[in-house]
């Protein structure tokens, strides 16, 4: 990648390599707001797609909830065409109430890249942090395991190379590559639940346990998805009772024995993982 390239330049392209080297997807379409997270992926995205033959473009969504709003995604656009994305589309939304702001606006936003992209795959950018706040909801709304594994880095359609990337490394890359980027107000707005666990939450927790807080998070959810997906894949071939077992090795462990398979194998927890084990078939 060329000497004296800044680590955090580095380390988002090498983010965005792996990703599209793995899901090798025919064409992708980066979401970005203008904000640092989405600037720098989108200038990754510009440096790595090309280089793997992924026709790479770029889609802002303007959700006209702000004076000038219709403005910034005009030069997000503009950045986009400056390096080098095309497609570069903007989309103008009509958010709504329904749900509540946040998750009006998030359906709205969703909606619009969907349609945007077509047959594309779409980069989110959301990064490590982001991961973090998702698993610190899910764990305060207490809606199970599943809402605790946080965001995927492959979902479908949607593509989040930036999951173990942290927020100040994306900024710095912009810094280092000179890339203009601006910062929502609503991410600073505290009567968002979010925004709060950003603002309050995290930093007390990261102070109280001494650092390592939002990596420790994100980790968890990735251990819970591996859980989860050995789950699923069982899934078709037991009962309601094995079911009810295995899901309980998972979200209700507190030392019991091995959950026995149709197969002849069983299914145990071990160090916080599961671990199949049996007769070969």
């Amino acid at each position: 990648m060329g000497a004296g390239l800044a680590p955090e330049v580095a380390a988002v392209r090498v983010a965005v390599r792996r990703l599209l080297a793995e899901v090798r997807p025919a064409g992708v379409l980066v979401a970005c707001s203008g904000g640092a997270d989405s600037v720098g992926l989108a200038a990754a995205t510009a440096f790595e797609a090309p280089r793997l033959g992924v026709p790479a473009g770029l889609v802002t969504v303007d959700h006209g909830l702000q004076p000038g709003s219709a403005a910034w995604a005009a030069e997000t656009a503009e950045l986009g065409r400056g390096l080098g994305l095309d497609p570069v589309l903007v989309r103008r939304i009509d958010v709504g109430t329904a749900g509540g702001p946040e998750a009006a606006a998030r359906a709205a936003r969703y909606a619009a890249l969907a349609e945007a992209a077509g047959d594309r795959a779409v980069l989110l950018a959301h990064t490590l942090d982001d991961q973090a706040e998702t698993v610190l909801l899910g764990l305060g709304r207490g809606s199970g395991p599943r809402s605790i594994a946080g965001m995927r880095p492959v979902d479908g359609r949607w593509l989040r190379p930036l999951l173990g990337i942290r927020r100040e490394t994306t900024r710095a890359a912009c810094a280092a590559g000179h890339l203009p980027y601006r910062d929502d107000p609503h991410n600073a707005d505290p009567r968002f639940t979010r925004v709060r666990l950003r603002a309050e939450v995290l930093p007390r927790l990261e102070d109280a346990l001494q650092g390592g807080v939002a990596e420790a998070l994100a980790r968890t959810a990735e251990l819970l998805r591996d859980d989860l997906d050995a789950l699923d894949g069982l899934a078709a071939a037991l009962t309601a009772a094995q079911l009810h077992a295995l899901d309980a090795l998972v979200a209700d462990w507190h030392g019991q024995g091995p959950v026995a398979l149709p197969s002849g194998r069983a299914v145990r927890r071990a160090s916080g993982m599961l671990h199949l084990a049996g007769p070969d078939r």
